[in-house]
C-alpha cells in the first residue's frame, strides 16, 4: 500500500515535494492545499487535486502524512501545531534558535491528537545536524565547523529586495577558502563570522535609484550583512534572469579531533553537499522522513521527533533484510 501524501503550500518547496513523491514508488500524492485560489494553482500530478487550506481537515482520514511547506518565520509556528492534531506531519522549520519552543508546541499538539510529527527536516537543520552529532559522538575531543555555500540565501535576497530603490536581487553566501583550508589542515582555527563567509549580491536597481545609498544600506544592514565582507554588483534585469535564476546551495560540516592516550593522532570528518536546487534537495530529505513518520505512527510512537530521534532504517524503502544484505 502506498503512503498517501498531502502537501500544504505550493511554492518552491511544495513543488519539490511533489517531484520527490513521484520518485518514491511507495508514495502517492493525494492532495495539495493552498491559500491561493485553487483554480489558479496547476500541479504536475494528474491524479491529485488542489484544495483550499480550509478544506484540509476534511482529509484527515485520507492522508497518511501531511507535509507542511510554509515559511519558518510566521507559517510553521502556527501551522505545524495546528495540523499535528489531525495528521502525521513533517516540516522544515529552520529558525535554529527557536527549535526548542517549536518542538514543545508541536509535541503537545501531536500527543493530543495521537499523531506523529517530525520537525526541522532538511539539510541544515537536518542532514548537517546529524553529521555534527555523529562526528561529536565519535570524536569527543575536537571542534565543529560548518560552512554554507556557495549558494543563494533566499532570506538575505529578500532583505535586499525590501530596500527602497531595489527592483530585484539575489545574494550568495560563499565560504572563505583560506578558512576552509585551515580547518582541513587540522589547524583548529578560531574563526569569526567575517572570517568564515563572504556575501556577494547581484542587484537590479529601479531607474534613477541612488546606487551608492543602496550599496551602503546593504553593507551596513545588521543581522544580514554588517558582520561580513560584502560585494555588491548592480546588473540588469535581463542579466539576473539569465545568470541567477536558479537556487543552488550546499556547504560543509567538518569536525577536527584527536584520539590516543596523549591525543597524538589527528582525524578529520567531513560531509559536504553541492546542490543544484536547495528546495528540491530539501524536499527529498522531507520525503524520506515522511516515510519514517508513517512507520512510527503505525508503531504508536506519537508526539514530536527530530532527526536525532529516528533510526536510519526508518528512512529507507528497503526492508531491514535488504539493507543488511546490500549496504551494511
Amino acid at each position: 500500500m502506498s503512503i498517501r501524501i498531502g502537501i500544504l503550500g505550493y511554492g518552491n518547496l511544495g513543488r519539490g515535494v511533489e517531484c520527490a513523491v513521484r520518485q518514491n514508488p511507495d508514495m502517492e500524492l493525494k492532495a495539495v492545499f493552498t491559500r491561493r485560489n485553487p483554480a489558479d494553482v496547476e500541479i504536475l500530478t494528474k491524479e491529485a487535486r488542489v484544495w483550499a487550506v480550509s478544506e484540509a481537515a476534511r482529509w484527515k482520514d485520507e492522508i497518511d502524512v501531511l507535509i507542511l511547506c510554509g515559511g519558518s518565520a510566521t507559517d510553521l509556528p502556527v501551522q505545524t501545531p495546528e495540523y499535528a492534531k489531525l495528521f502525521n506531519v513533517v516540516d522544515s522549520f529552520d529558525t535554529h534558535a527557536k527549535i526548542p519552543e517549536h518542538f514543545a508546541a508541536v509535541d503537545a499538539a501531536a500527543k493530543e491528537g495521537g499523531k506523529t510529527a517530525i520537525i526541522s527536516v532538511g539539510w541544515d537543520p537536518g542532514m548537517f545536524s546529524l553529521n555534527r552529532m555523529y562526528a561529536g559522538a565519535i570524536l569527543p575531543q575536537g571542534k565543529d565547523y560548518t560552512f554554507w555555500g556557495r549558494g543563494v540565501s533566499q532570506g538575505h535576497s529578500d532583505a535586499i529586495r525590501r530596500i527602497d530603490g531595489v527592483k530585484d536581487a539575489k545574494q550568495y553566501t560563499i565560504p572563505v577558502d583560506s578558512a576552509l583550508a585551515a580547518v582541513r589542515a587540522g589547524e583548529d582555527p578560531e574563526l569569526t563570522t567575517r572570517q568564515k563567509h563572504t556575501r556577494e549580491c547581484f542587484v537590479v536597481a529601479e531607474e534613477g535609484a541612488d546606487l551608492a545609498r543602496i550599496e551602503t544600506e546593504i553593507k551596513t544592514m545588521p543581522n544580514y550583512f554588517a558582520d561580513y565582507d560584502t560585494t555588491v554588483h548592480f546588473i540588469s534585469e535581463e542579466e539576473l534572469k539569465r545568470d541567477h535564476s536558479r537556487i543552488p546551495h550546499g556547504g560543509f560540516v567538518l569536525r577536527s579531533g584527536s584520539t590516543g592516550w596523549e591525543k597524538e593522532n589527528r582525524h578529520l570528518i567531513e560531509y559536504s553537499l553541492k546542490l543544484d536546487s536547495n528546495p528540491e534537495f530539501t524536499a527529498s530529505v522531507i520525503a524520506a522522513y515522511a516515510r519514517a513518520a508513517y512507520r512510527l505512527s503505525g508503531e504508536g510512537a506519537h508526539g514530536c521527533k527530530t532527526v536525532f530521534d529516528i533510526a536510519p532504517a526508518y528512512l529507507s524503502a528497503k526492508s531491514g533484510e535488504e539493507l543488511r544484505a546490500s549496504l551494511l
